[in-house]
């Protein structure tokens, strides 16, 4: 059965059972850990806001090696987690055994979208659409022409980071040159903040003067670099202008606590259901950060011309090639 088939025959029986359990809501972080400025750090911030509107509690394991994925996920549902979140795409192939093993319970994941089980909700967004507009303010804010991007460990999704960045600044800029490394092959890739920051130097020194990263805990030395060498980054998933006030321009936000928020309180409410849910500009999945503390830096016009490009993107003036749809980017 096809995943969006299991989700519209699961969804009474998931929502049903969301009122019929008791509610012991769960997350399991993926590595880097809840406050890793980053991705899990998005989660947290969906997990706080629900247990500080609602006061409830929520069971929480961060793991720090790939063999606790499985391990913390069975635990969470031998404790009566319902629902139990996994973050991230590296936890699919556990989630997929631990919800086929506990059918009576209700799962979720956040970066997948093809597993097949009838009590498992699934997010995917829309990266490239976000990492279009900061490819058109990079493009505008660039003096030398020649932008960068870093990212994590060389997936397809990482590619579509990169792949979005680089048709926004194309199509703001055609003559700009935009440098692109990944860092690894392996997980490792995503917390190796050494290796994120020798490569933004070696982007600096070929030319570029913005940055960007999607490379989780190894981005935060791709921040700090550019910091270091008076360029500007460009953040991902989270607000990262902390990281090193006054270097980062925007972050492209991932929506990862909306879709955490979402999936605790629709169970606590009873109406949890299976299936997928793809996120971007429309519905609020994708993003990027504009206020007091870019405001000199993200200037008006440079605004103006993101909010043009995400209406246009919206309306469905503007396609943005999604690199995972043919693993190819059309530039």
């Amino acid at each position: 059965m096809k995943p969006w088939l299991a989700g519209v025959a699961g969804a009474l029986l998931c929502a049903t059972a969301a009122t019929a359990q008791d509610f012991k809501p769960a997350v399991v972080y993926d590595m880097g850990g809840k406050f890793d400025k980053s991705f899990n750090e998005g989660v947290w911030n969906g997990v706080k806001r629900f247990m500080d509107e609602t006061g409830d509690d929520v069971m929480e394991f961060e793991v720090t090696n790939e063999t606790q994925r499985s391990q913390a996920l069975t635990r969470m549902a031998q404790r009566g987690g319902n629902p139990v979140l996994g973050v991230g795409f590296a936890q699919a192939d556990a989630i997929d055994v631990v919800a086929g093993d506990y059918p009576d319970q209700m799962f979720a994941i956040i970066d997948v979208n093809w597993l097949d089980r009838p009590n498992l909700r699934q997010y995917s967004f829309k990266e490239h659409e976000g990492s279009y507009l900061v490819g058109v303010a990079a493009a505008m804010k660039s003096e030398t022409g020649t932008v960068g991007f870093v990212g994590g460990m060389d997936i397809p999704l990482i590619r579509k980071f990169a792949c979005g960045y680089k048709q926004g600044v194309m199509a703001t800029k055609p003559d700009a040159t935009v440098l692109e490394n990944m860092t690894g092959t392996t997980p490792a890739a995503w917390n190796d903040p050494t290796k994120g920051a020798e490569l933004a130097r070696s982007q600096i020194d070929r030319g570029a003067d913005i940055v960007y990263h999607a490379a989780g805990g190894t981005g935060l030395g791709v921040i700090r670099a550019v910091a270091d060498e008076g360029k500007l980054a460009i953040g991902v998933d989270s607000d990262q202008y902390a990281v090193s006030p006054g270097a980062v321009l925007t972050s492209m936000l991932k929506r990862v606590d909306n879709a955490a928020y979402d999936t605790l309180m629709d169970a606590k409410n009873g109406n949890f259901t299976p299936g997928i849910k793809t996120l971007g500009l429309a519905e609020d999945g994708v993003d990027y950060v504009a206020d007091e503390n870019n405001a000199d830096l993200l200037t008006e016009d440079i605004r103006a011309a993101m909010e043009e490009a995400k209406a246009k993107i919206v309306a469905g003036e503007i396609t943005v090639h999604n690199y995972e749809d043919d693993q190819s980017c059309p530039l």
